[in-house]
Order: C-alpha cells, then structure tokens, then sequence
C-alpha cells in the first residue's frame, strides 16, 4: 500500500499542459471579470445623460457593484469550500455575465443598481476561488508567479472594456457593452469539463478516481494504483465550518493583519482609480493627458503583479510585499510633487506598480498563507473585509478634494494606508503560513518513491 501525499505532488510537478490548462481558464475567467467590474464606468457618461441622474446618484449606481463583491467576495468564497471550487466559480460565471447584460435592459437607476449588485456578488465571488484555484495546482517553485500572471488579466478586461466600449457605444448605444458580458455564459460547460475540481473537495466526498485522474496529469511520472491511499496534512483536510479554521493553529493574528492589509489596499487602489484623473486635472493637465495618467497607472499594474510575482519566488514573499507597500507609500507621495512631466509618467507607473500590482501579490500570499482545504474561505474573507475599503475610498478623498486641500495633501492622505499596510504585512507570523508547514516537512524523512513524484511508501 503506497500513502501519496497529494500537496506534495502539486508542489514538486514540472510545470506541463495541465498546468497551462488551469491558467488559460482562470485567467480568461479573470478577464472577463474585469470587463464586468470596468464596463459601468466606460458607459458611465451615457448612462447619466439617457436616465438623467446627477453625480452624487450615478456614484451610488457604479458603488453597487462593489457591495455585490463584498458579499460575493465572503459568502462564495466560503461556500466553495462546501459545494466544490468548480461549481462555485460557475455560479459566479452565471451571475456575473448574467446580471451585467441585464444592466442593459434597465432604463432607471433603481433597477439598474439591483442588477449591478447581482453581478458584484459574482464579479466578487470568482476572484478567491481562481486564486485558490491557481495556487492550489502551481508548481511551488513558480507559484507566485503564475497567480500574478493570472490575476493580470483583471488589467487587461479593463483595457478591454475601454477598447471595445468606444466604438459600441458611439455605434450601438450604452447598453451594447453590457450584453456583450453574457457571452462567457457559454462557457460554463467548457470550465465544468476542463477545470478540475480541488484536491481536498474530492479526498472529502470520496472521489479517489477523480483525484487519481488529476495527479496523472498534474505529475505524469505518477502511476496510480488501486491499493492507493491518499493524505494531506492535518490542516488541508476539508470539514464543514471552514471559517473557524481561520483563527485557529496560530493563525487568528495573521488572519486579522491580512484583512487590514487588504482594506487598505484597495483603500488605495480605489482612491486613485477613482480621483486621479480629477487630481491630475485640477493640477492643471489636459483631459487627455489625465486619462493617459490612468492608462499608465494600469501599465505599471501590470509591470508590478508579474514582476512581484517573479520576485516573490524568488525571495520570501512577505518581505516582496512589505517593500512593494514601502515604494507604494513613496511614489504616492511624489505624485503630489512638482516635476516634468516624463518623470511623473514614471511615477504614475510605480504607484500603478505598487498599489494595484500589490493588490495581486497579496492575493498570492494570502492564496499560499492558507491550506488548501480554507483557501477560498481565507482569500474570500480577507477580499471581503477588503471591499469595504474599495466602497469607502472614493468618498473619504471625495470630501477631502471637496474642502480644495493643497494637491499633494490629498496624495498623502492616499499614500498613509501603504504605511498602515506595510505594518501589518510585517507582523504576518509566517511560519504559521502552509508555505512554511510544508517547506517543515519537506525536511523530514519522507522517502521520494522513483520519479520524483512525492509518494511515501509503506
């Protein structure tokens, strides 16, 4: 009888067309995700001039969306842990393409709103279970890696959502871009056929030919036996109350500063989406070059998850975090400063590199903090916590631009959650992390079987 140790094989497998496999799909799942969440502010001006509403009410319509994803972000986050990863990522497929091409069948702010929270839920929803999903069947040595990879695809549905929503707007009118969301309901028999379910859900319901099927795949020098039995460590076995797990074995501390962390980051994140285009333009720049500001601002983004993720497999992924909050809180600061314009470019992109492109790391170490068995409910509550500050950004630095405080007053008020966040990042107690189990065991006397597989015999 051989005992396989399934974190393991995930953890030491070459990366192969299985691997490839999972990032195509969590990554256009992701894309389409950030088509959604972008689509209400690239129709936003249309919207306001057909329903005739005033600032103050289109804020509420766009902001209910981000409600949606508090909600979303904890309850299916949680509840995939119960129902399996797969088919809580379908729901959140179906809510969220659903309910945004039905945004476009409203005609008042009320319902519009109804349905634009409908789609957060979704659009919030997915975001921890891709996550989970990605680092669950990452090679260790390049995890980070390939979650931030994949989580870059949130950029790239809002540069979608902007390409495409000019012309379909000018020649169809708003509410073409919200029924081009219902396209990935199509999908969905695909993702259920190709996205392989996680490993604790089918060890937990009994399906040991399903798990056998994807370890084959996952690491083809793997030959399953029927005399197989499989194992993961204490705290990667799924039960019913995952959430209880999340304060326990030391990890209550951690849990709390990883909610702080992501409440402040995307504090920032949301601030600047939201107010640097009138910052920049009451700075005395153009329109034009206040909108190039924030395609810059999503350049760097980029630049910032990918290279974060390179670097935090490289490095200890804490520490990456920490000095990526640090540069955060610098380049904020120095956007309120004066100076040519190529060098605020430049500076425009580190903030973009280290507010946004740090709101993913932080996702991936969340994603790789917590064992797979609470992963979704780890990554959703700590998402969910977090929304609350995306809600709360743009109207904290709205009151403040409305008192006309110096420009680089509102840059600070805007850089001081870095600070607050690099300090909870540092108190994260690592060794409680599942990277750090793991890496413990690994020390131990467990024997390889031929192939580098990670079976013990017994």
């Amino acid at each position: 009888m051989r005992q396989i140790d399934v974190h393991k094989i995930a953890d030491e497998a070459r990366f192969n067309g299985f691997h490839g496999l999972v990032l195509f799909w969590c990554a256009l799942i992701i894309i389409f995700d950030g088509y959604d969440l972008a689509v209400a502010g690239i129709a936003l001006p249309s919207i306001m001039k057909q329903m005739g509403v005033d600032p103050t009410q289109a804020g509420f319509m766009v902001s209910s969306a981000l409600f949606g994803m508090m909600f979303g972000a904890i309850f299916l986050g949680t509840i995939a842990d119960r129902i399996g990863r797969r088919w809580a990522i379908v729901i959140c497929i179906a809510l969220f393409s659903l309910f945004t091409a039905a945004a476009g069948l409203t005609n008042d702010p009320v319902m519009f709103s109804v349905t634009r929270f409908l789609a957060g839920l979704g659009i919030g929803g997915v975001m921890p279970n891709v996550v989970a999903q990605m680092t669950e069947y990452s090679p260790k040595r390049i995890r980070s890696t390939m979650v931030t990879l994949m989580f870059s695809g949130y950029a790239v549905g809002g540069m979608l959502a902007a390409v495409l929503g000019k012309g379909l707007i000018e020649s169809y009118g708003w509410q073409s871009v919200f029924f081009a969301a219902a396209l990935p309901v199509v999908l969905i028999p695909f993702v259920l056929k190709s996205l392989p379910e996680s490993m604790p859900f089918l060890l937990k319901q009994g399906r040991h030919e399903e798990l056998k099927a994807i370890l084959a795949r996952l690491e083809p020098g793997f030959r399953p036996t029927a005399s197989d039995r499989f194992a993961l460590p204490t705290e990667d076995k799924a039960d019913d109350v995952p959430v209880r797990h999340l304060f326990q074995e030391g990890r209550g501390f951690s849990t709390v500063m990883f909610w702080i962390a992501f409440f402040m980051c995307l504090f920032m994140v949301y601030a600047l989406s939201s107010w640097l285009t009138k910052l920049m333009a009451s700075a005395g720049y153009s329109l034009g070059s206040a909108l190039t500001f924030v395609l810059t601002l999503n350049f760097g983004a980029v630049i910032g998850a990918v290279g974060g993720g390179w670097l935090a497999d490289k490095f200890n992924i804490k520490w990456v975090l920490f000095s990526m909050y640090v540069l955060a809180a610098v380049s904020i600061t120095m956007l309120g400063v004066p100076m040519p314009t190529e060098a605020l470019f430049l500076v425009v992109g580190l903030a973009g590199a280290s507010t946004i492109g740090t709101q993913i790391v932080t996702y991936a170490y969340a994603g790789q903090f917590y064992p797979m068995a609470i992963r979704s409910t780890g990554i959703g509550f700590a998402s969910g916590v977090g929304r609350s500050g995306a809600i709360l950004a743009p109207i904290v630095i709205g009151t403040l631009v409305s008192v006309a405080l110096p420009l680089q007053q509102n840059f600070i008020a805007i850089a001081i959650p870095a600070v607050i966040a690099a300090v909870a990042v540092a108190m994260i107690n690592h060794d409680r992390s599942a990277t750090a189990h793991q890496e413990d065991k690994s020390t131990g006397s467990l024997d390889p079987a031929p192939g580098g597989v990670g079976i013990e015999g017994r």
